[in-house]
């Protein structure tokens, strides 16, 4: 196989919240026009370049094209002001409109990506699908959030912790334009009284392409639960437990996660494509 070739970053302006925004997004393998195209969704501190070079192992691994982006507020996207706040909605918004139109606007409209989108990235890779039915070819979501735990909000509050005293902030800065900002927005949110009922189990009902649900048994911000609440809701959803991983299967486990992408998605690519 030909050396999987990743272009610079690059700016799109979207409309999203009533707003122009600039989204930072790049290609992986963008010649291989004639293979599915796999759009990657970060986590709630994550961003194009906090991926580094995994989205490239995985599409080298499966031939596929990728699509990576920051979205508002990370990586070097229009950052969020400080004095802005988060709706309850925030993720929903990102499903509902920051999604599709970063799609419309780099001419994507007519394809039916599949998506990879690890925690905050894949409770909005649920959400599109749901949303959206027809729009996807399959999901893949690594320690997505369904509902809201305890062991999640000691999570967050530990990060804090260690935000405010090591070198956390100087490291996030390194991968945003306000990293400040990015912290903030994630932690305010999630700590929020209201928060603790957010629940978007009753949208997955709506889900018709195929599924692949993954966790670490170790995950520090959310049980098994999480995945296994999928699979009640998406029947069609398969589920992979993964031993010796906490919250970011592609990180402590890459080799198993990409193995199971492959099988996955080849399934997907041989089958119906719709259940």
């Amino acid at each position: 196989m030909n050396e999987t070739i990743v272009e610079p970053t690059r700016m799109v302006e979207i409309t999203s919240m009533g707003r122009q925004i600039e989204i930072e997004y790049q290609w992986i393998a963008p010649g291989r026009a004639e293979r599915p195209l796999l759009i990657f969704l970060h986590e709630g501190l994550g961003s194009v370049s906090m991926w580094r070079d995994w989205p490239a192992r995985v599409c080298d691994a499966l031939g596929c094209r990728g699509l990576l982006y920051s979205r508002y507020g990370y990586g070097q996207s229009t950052p969020r002001p400080m004095d802005e706040n988060r709706g309850v909605d925030y993720l929903h918004i990102q499903a509902h409109e920051a999604l599709p139109g970063l799609i419309k606007a780099l001419g994507l409209a007519e394809e039916r990506p599949a998506l990879f989108g690890h925690s905050d990235g894949g409770s909005i890779a649920l959400l599109y699908a749901a949303m959206f039915p027809q729009s996807v070819s399959a999901i893949a979501v690594a320690a997505p959030h369904i509902f809201v735990e305890d062991i999640t909000l000691e999570g967050i509050r530990k990060a804090k912790d260690i935000y405010q005293s090591t070198d956390f902030p100087a490291r996030l800065a390194r991968h945003h334009r306000d990293g400040e900002s990015v912290f903030r927005s994630w932690v305010d949110i999630w700590l929020t009284p209201a928060f603790r009922d957010w629940n978007i189990e009753p949208f997955l009902d709506d889900i018709r392409c195929p599924v692949l649900a993954m966790q670490g048994v170790d995950d520090e911000y959310g049980s098994l639960e999480q995945i296994r609440g999928i699979q009640r809701r998406v029947p069609q959803a398969q589920l992979l437990e993964i031993s010796a991983c906490g919250h970011s299967p592609h990180r402590d486990q890459p080799d198993v996660v990409i193995e199971a992408l492959r099988g996955f998605l080849k399934q997907v690519e041989t089958g119906p494509g719709v259940y």
